[in-house]
C-alpha cells in the first residue's frame, strides 16, 4: 500500500467540523497521483506517451468522517488490470482514533489515447510499475448507476431540475475536463439540506469541457435513504450520475453534531 500523512484542514470541513465528502475524494485522488509520480509513471510520463488515466466510476464509503485538525493517513493500492480497466482501492485511517478506518473506496479507471481520444487497452508498460495487492473486503457495487423511475404508482421518487451551471476554468483539471471531484461537488449542491452523506457512487459517462452547460436533476424520495443526481447536457444526456446514500437529520440532531 502506498500512503501519505496529512492533517484535516479548515478548508476541508463542513459547518460541523467534519471532513467533507469532496475533501475525502480529493485526498484519494491526490494519493493516486502521488503513488504514480513516485513510481515514475506520473502525469509527465503519461503525457509524453500520449496516455492519460481517467475515472470511470467511484464508490466511497464513509465510516466516521475525520474532524478538523485530525491527523490522518491516506492509502491506495491497485488490485487488478483487466482489458480496458484498472481497479484501485483507497483508505483513510484516523490516527486520532487509534488508526481507525474513517473511509474506504473502490475506483475504476480506463486508459485513454490522447491522440485519438479513445480508450486503449492496458499494455504491460502501463501496469508494470504497480504491485497488485488484495482487493479491500467491501461490498462492491456495479460500475453503472441506474436512475430510479419517477411518477409511477410503485415509485416514491420524484425528479427536480435545478438551475444550469456553465463550466468555467475553475472546474477544469490538467486534462481540460471537468475534474471528477467537481461533478460530485456539483451534485452535492442540490441534495436536500437535511441529508447527511454516508456513501457515494459516481459513474462518469462523458467529459464536460469549458463553456459546456450542465443541468442537474435530483431524484429523491422522502422515504428512501438514497438520492440520485444526474448532471445532464441540454439534450438530457448525462455527463455523470452520482448517487448518495445517507440519512436525514433534524435541526436538533444537527445542533448536537456541532456540540460534539
Amino acid at each position: 500500500m502506498y500512503t501519505f500523512q496529512t492533517r484535516v484542514r479548515y478548508s476541508e470541513v463542513d459547518p460541523q467540523r467534519r471532513m467533507e465528502l469532496s475533501s475525502i475524494l480529493n485526498c484519494f485522488q491526490d494519493c493516486s497521483n502521488f503513488h504514480s509520480q513516485d513510481l515514475g509513471v506520473g502525469i509527465d510520463t503519461l503525457t509524453a506517451r500520449k496516455r492519460v488515466w481517467l475515472l470511470s466510476a467511484w464508490q466511497i464509503e464513509i465510516v466516521c468522517p475525520p474532524r478538523l485538525f485530525d491527523h490522518i493517513t491516506v492509502g491506495t493500492w491497485p488490485y487488478a488490470f483487466k482489458g480496458l480497466y484498472g481497479y484501485r482501492n483507497f483508505i483513510i485511517y484516523n490516527e486520532e482514533r487509534g488508526h481507525e478506518t474513517a473511509a474506504y473506496a473502490n475506483s475504476i479507471w480506463f486508459l485513454m489515447d490522447t491522440e485519438t481520444g479513445l480508450p486503449t487497452r492496458i499494455a504491460p508498460e502501463d501496469s508494470a510499475a504497480y504491485r497488485l495487492e488484495e482487493a479491500y473486503p467491501m461490498d462492491y457495487a456495479p460500475r453503472k448507476i441506474a436512475l430510479p423511475a419517477v411518477n409511477l404508482p410503485d415509485s416514491a421518487f420524484s425528479a427536480q431540475s435545478f438551475s444550469e451551471i456553465r463550466v468555467t476554468r475553475m472546474l477544469l483539471d490538467t486534462n481540460n475536463h471537468v475534474n471528477n471531484g467537481q461533478y460530485v461537488r456539483l451534485a452535492e449542491g442540490v441534495l436536500p439540506e437535511n441529508f447527511a452523506v454516508r456513501a457515494m457512487r459516481a459513474e462518469y459517462r462523458r467529459a464536460a469541457l469549458l463553456d459546456d452547460v450542465i443541468f442537474p436533476v435530483l431524484y429523491a424520495a422522502p422515504t428512501e435513504d438514497t438520492c440520485y443526481v444526474s448532471l445532464n447536457d441540454a439534450a438530457g444526456q448525462p455527463f455523470a450520475i452520482v448517487s448518495f446514500r445517507g440519512e436525514r437529520y433534524t435541526e436538533t440532531e444537527c445542533a448536537e453534531c456541532r456540540e460534539e
